[in-house]
């Protein structure tokens, strides 16, 4: 029995061991082989769409919503929507109990019509005061008076003309407390100042509200048609972005689908997390199906550049500057035709690759367009199908291994000519 399980452990391991030798020799006919026992690590040239874009996380906020509050204390009595619910503009929302300030309004309207029947009395003295001065001077003139009578009958109606202007003081004063009355007795029923739909809702039937200080929130009324998406850009990237560029992001809930904006802001003030520096952007979109929700989280691109049907390569194989321009095998230092040929090393629109060439990489100059962290643009000097260095990996696999143009963030190997 211990001899037949030897066996078949043998058997396996064998037949592992001619998977992974076959695999080898896949790898290296795939990769073929470079001087000094090289494989060159080669991508081919395709054709296809390429962004520019800086990535960050957003959330959905309403981009038009209002706190609506109570500007007189007193315990709700009545309210008439619910969380959910669509409120047009002027739309009866919530009752305060108005006992106090109906009362407040009663008496105010009483005191005016005392201090009115009053001012009635004091000007009909006045009229009888006036003439009976008026009868004095005449008199007086006539030498038929004494100085005495005349004295009165002047200080008499003088007196009621300053009680009717003290009257008339306090009737506007009762006046100004009654308008005053009349609009806390009218806040205790409160109204909605625009069109949306009900959020949030704080305050609950029955609970004393005290609008002493702050204005108590009873509901938050939204406009969800159109919503805004706030974004948490870091210091490193902020200084890409610019107003009115071309925003868009995918949601959790539906990740096929884009939704498309324009940058509207970028806040000037910074929140600090952990030490990190975050700024604010924001943009607008609209929301007619209502499938966008508050609060819901947004892969956001920030769109730098873009093209469309272009030739792109990994961008691993991008080999700037003049090292990148040396034919294989010759000496560090040696410029060729190629070398001759390059740009001058400020412009960041031209680059080296290495071009498969019978086998053999050759170096050649292009123009590189939009790239981002993982693809290149070639404008000029690549056609679609050509096959490029990428990297390279000694035969021993010692120091240089294969160089993975997926991954955006692994370091890019050049190639070792």
């Amino acid at each position: 029995m211990l001899a037949a399980l030897g066996s078949k452990t043998r058997l396996a391991a064998a037949a592992l061991g001619l998977v992974v030798l076959a695999l080898g020799l896949w790898l290296a006919l795939r990769a073929g082989e470079g001087p000094g026992g090289q494989a060159w690590i080669t991508a081919r040239a395709q054709v296809g769409d390429l962004e520019d874009t800086t990535t960050a996380l957003g959330t959905f906020q309403p981009r038009d919503f209002v706190d609506v509050g109570t500007q007189v204390s007193g315990q709700l009595r009545k309210i008439h929507v619910e969380i959910g619910d669509t409120v047009t503009q002027g739309q009866l929302l919530a009752e305060i109990d108005p006992t106090i300030y109906a009362a407040r309004v009663d008496a105010d309207r009483a005191q005016l019509q005392s201090l009115r029947a009053q001012l009635t009395e004091r000007q009909a003295q006045a009229a009888l005061a006036k003439e009976q001065y008026d009868r004095q001077t005449r008199m007086r003139r006539a030498g038929a008076t004494s100085e005495e009578a005349f004295q009165t009958a002047e200080t008499a109606w003088k007196t009621t003309q300053a009680q009717i202007a003290s009257l008339r003081a306090q009737i506007e004063k009762v006046e100004s407390d009654l308008r005053a009355g009349e609009a806390n007795l009218g806040y205790t029923r409160i109204y909605a100042p625009m069109a949306g739909t009900v959020v949030s809702q704080p305050a609950r039937q029955g609970q004393t509200l005290n609008a002493t200080q702050l204005a108590p929130v009873i509901v938050r009324i939204a406009d969800l048609s159109t919503m805004t998406v706030w974004t948490q850009v870091s210091e490193a990237d902020v200084n890409k972005l610019r107003v009115g560029q071309d925003v868009y992001f995918t949601t959790l809930g539906q990740p096929d689908r884009r939704w498309i904006g324009n940058l509207r802001q970028v806040m000037p003030t910074p929140e600090v997390i952990n030490n990190v520096v975050l700024y604010n952007a924001l943009f607008d979109v609209p929301n007619p199906d209502g499938s966008l929700g508050i609060q819901m989280s947004a892969q956001v691109f920030f769109v730098h550049d873009s093209v469309k049907n272009a030739v792109l390569v990994p961008i691993a194989a991008l080999a700037t500057g003049a090292a990148g321009g040396r034919a294989p095998g010759a000496a560090k230092g040696t410029r060729t035709k190629s070398d001759a040929a390059q740009p001058e090393s400020g412009d960041k629109n031209a680059a080296i690759l290495l071009v498969m060439k019978n086998g053999k990489p050759e170096p050649r100059r292009v123009v590189v367009g939009v790239r981002n962290r993982v693809q290149a643009q070639i404008v000029s000097g690549l056609a679609a199908g050509e096959e490029v260095v990428i990297g390279t990996r000694s035969a021993d696999g010692a120091k240089g291994g294969a160089a993975k143009a997926s991954s955006p963030g692994a370091p890019m190997v050049r190639p070792r000519l």
